[in-house]
């Protein structure tokens, strides 16, 4: 299964600025997702990036490095403008692994890959995830998925869906919490940032309503566990830090 990697890696953090810079260990945040990236036996890797020191850092590392705008409002804009300037072919897979996941398991990418082959009809497909508590399924910052039969999207969302009006049972097995790791054709990436932005998506600040808004099908495959989270604020930071942490006694 041939797939490419392309890794958004904007400079621009409300939270941290110049993440994809900070060093861990040693190292660039940016590159350490990279050589997680190389674990993955992708055809080629991308850094697509607005902004030219980590073009240049990247390059020192050895990475491929694509320059794209500064305006993007997201990662998959980001993709569409770096796969139109890296000239790939329509049907070509590309695996969207953003800047600051250094610890993407390589299964993920792989189970993600996988479905866009076994379903061919789907422009993107992604990952969801067993919601174990109620708590999850009130917490906006966690994006929730409802599925038809065949594993296809039918919407994302912050608030709670399925909506229980009798008593909201993570028993019933009806409550998916979204994984952000996405696999696309090409042709979908080329067209996404000529569709305009859907109501729905900027209502809910999810890009993926872009695709099911403009008629284009998701496939969502279940895992068991949620996979390690990315660096957002400093307290991820400290933790992804301290695995490099060595106590002597």
């Amino acid at each position: 299964m041939d797939f490419h990697i392309i890794i958004p890696a904007r400079f621009s953090s409300t939270r941290l600025p110049g993440k994809v810079l900070i060093d861990v260990a040693g190292k660039p945040l940016i590159q350490h997702v990279y050589e997680r990236a190389l674990g993955c036996g992708s055809k080629s890797i991308t850094i697509a990036t607005d902004h030219e020191e980590v073009k240049q850092i990247a390059e020192s590392f050895g990475a491929t490095a694509c320059m794209t705008a500064i305006e993007h409002p997201c990662g998959t804009d980001r993709l569409s403008e770096a796969v139109e300037k890296l000239k790939m072919n329509d049907e070509d897979i590309i695996v969207n692994i953003q800047g600051d996941e250094p610890l993407i398991p390589p299964e993920a990418v792989f189970q993600t890959v996988k479905a866009m082959f076994d379903y061919p009809q789907a422009a993107m497909t992604t990952l969801c995830t067993p919601i174990v508590t109620k708590e999850e399924i009130f917490d906006p910052n966690i994006v929730k998925v409802a599925l038809n039969k065949e594993g296809f999207a039918l919407y994302f969302s912050r608030a709670p869906i399925p909506w229980d009006r009798t008593a909201f049972d993570i028993r019933k097995n009806a409550y998916f919490r979204h994984v952000g790791l996405y696999a696309y054709r090409a042709k979908t990436l080329k067209k996404y940032r000529n569709w305009i932005s859907s109501p729905l998506e900027q209502i809910e600040l999810l890009e993926q309503l872009r695709i099911l808004w403009h008629g284009e099908k998701i496939h969502v495959s279940v895992i068991k566990d949620p996979l390690p989270p990315g660096i957002d604020t400093e307290t991820d930071l400290a933790r992804f830090r301290s695995r490099f942490d060595c106590t002597v006694a």
